[in-house]
This record gives structure tokens, sequence and C-alpha cells, in this order.
């Protein structure tokens, strides 16, 4: 009974150990799509992938209370030039809102995605944003005039986008 005991606790502690050294590593790809949200479609909309391996630390420096050196690094050294870009359309016209644009974007978004699943890699994470100008005047203030004026166009928010980052994964063997 005493070696039973022990071959449990063997397993109860030496299992989990086991099992996180096995975690499977993985390689991790980013596809942007960037959608404008300004009116009369004079925005640029863009799904974007980087086809270059970069090193963050090529680019980071660590600031400490002792060294208060600034982060030297150029923007120019950091802007990345090879990258894959595929035209999406605006979501906005003279028209207005161009339901057909949204769903040519959709289309085109899911083809990339299908592209990427048939080649190897799973999608695990899709995280969205939206950005607006809002100057000269505060959020709560806007949403309130568009709340009392339906029809009221806000010069205070003329430009936006809308970002989509899809995040893939490929385990590395």
């Amino acid at each position: 009974m005493h070696l039973k005991i022990r071959f449990s606790l063997f397993l109860l502690f030496c299992l989990p150990v086991l099992v996180l050294a096995q975690q499977p590593k993985y390689e991790i790809q980013v596809v942007s799509c960037i959608e404008s949200l300004v009116p009369s479609g004079v925005g640029r909309s863009r799904m974007i992938s980087p086809v270059v391996e970069v090193n963050y630390e090529d680019f980071t420096s660590q600031q400490t209370e002792a060294k208060k050196d600034k982060n030297k690094s150029k923007r120019k050294d950091i802007r990345i030039k090879e990258y894959e870009e595929t035209k999406l359309l605006n979501f906005y016209n003279e028209g207005g809102i161009r339901f057909q644009n949204i769903v040519s974007n959709d289309a085109l978004v899911t083809s990339k995605i299908n592209d990427m699943l048939a080649n190897g890699w799973e999608l695990f994470d899709v995280k969205t944003g939206v950005e607006s100008k809002m100057a000269n005047a505060s959020v709560k203030k806007e949403i309130f005039k568009a709340l009392l004026d339906d029809d009221s166009e806000s010069a205070n928010d003329p430009n936006g986008i809308f970002l989509t980052r899809y995040f893939f994964r490929k385990e590395i063997e």
C-alpha cells in the first residue's frame, strides 16, 4: 500500500510537469484589415500582412531609473516595405453606406482566411476596433447631439477606420 501512495504522489506531481514540457510551439501570423469609414468614399481600405520576419529586439531599448536613454530607433528603419496588400472597398460612397462594398470585402477576407486554413494555419483570435477623429468636442456631447437630431452629420467626426486583426498560428515541429 505504501508503494501505491508513492506512485500516486509521483503521478500527481510529475505528470503535470511532463504535460507542460510537451506544450506545442507556434509560429504566429497577423492579417490586418483596415476599412475606411470616411464619407464619400475618399478613404483607403486594405487587407495587409507582412512577408518578412523582423526581430522586435532590434528596435527595443530598456529603460531604468539610472539609465534614461531614449530609444534611438529611426522610423525609416522600422518601416517594413515588403508586405502583401489586398485592396478592399470603402464602406461609404456618395450615396452613403455601400452594402455591396461590405459584402465584397467579406468575400475577399473569407478567401484569405480559407487560404490560410488550407495552408495549415489555425485562426485562433480576432480583434476589432474603430478609430474616429473627435476634435473640438467630447464624445458624450456628440452622442447626445446625434440622439437629438438623427439627420445631423457631425463636423467633428469626418474620418474613421474600422480595423480587424486576424491572428493565425501554425504548430512548429
